[in-house]
């Protein structure tokens, strides 16, 4: 199992969950030096790519889409791999070509097209058997439930960690409903709603 740290949980997760699979915008209090430094530890490990497109738009701060521009002037972008999608449990749903869009720079307009996209329903996506993900799709659909504190032991990530993985890839990429409800012994309880 590949480790990672929480920045690049987080910067692997958000891009997991764009149509585009497009690694920008990056949290917003990572900049600069430790940027570069966290992009260049994830391409080094494959987990993100860097995708040249044919157009000549330039890296704009505030649209933060584009990584950089290669010598000719084409923009550049970054997107997670199957491998990066791998290392967070999520099983890719292809081969590892370039993203959607990889070919068109992203215009002014993508912020108004954004509602469409988060209006489609979630892509089925299958935890591969053995991942942190999957151990914690098992503990919620146990009889019992879990609490945060029982999945953080088992899988050893943060709690805050455990929060978006049931928010983002249970929720949003898998389509499951978590519940939750207050035990007086254990505290507040976590399970996947049975259909």
């Amino acid at each position: 199992m590949t480790r990672l740290s929480d920045t690049q949980l987080v910067i692997l997760g958000a891009a997991a969950q764009r149509e585009d699979r497009n690694v920008l915008p990056l949290p917003g209090s990572l900049r600069g030096g430790a940027a570069q430094e966290v992009i260049g530890a994830l391409m080094k490990r494959g987990l993100i790519a860097e995708t040249v497109t044919d157009q000549r738009a330039k890296a704009d701060p505030a649209l933060n889409r584009i990584w950089r521009n290669g010598e000719d002037g084409c923009a550049i972008l970054l997107h997670i791999t199957d491998a990066g999608l791998a290392a967070i449990g999520i099983e890719p749903e292809g081969g590892d070509s370039a993203p959607v869009g990889a070919d068109e720079a992203p215009s002014a307009e993508a912020p108004q097209d954004a509602p469409a996209a988060a209006d489609r329903a979630p892509k089925a996506r299958t935890p591969r058997a053995g991942t942190k993900q999957a151990k914690l799709i098992e503990m919620l659909r146990a009889e019992g439930g879990a609490t945060i504190d029982e999945i953080v032991a088992e899988t050893g990530w943060q709690a805050h960690t455990v929060r978006g993985a049931m928010s983002g890839a249970l929720k949003k990429k898998l389509g499951l409903t978590i519940t939750s409800e207050k035990d007086e012994q254990r505290g507040r309880v976590y399970r996947i709603a049975r259909d």
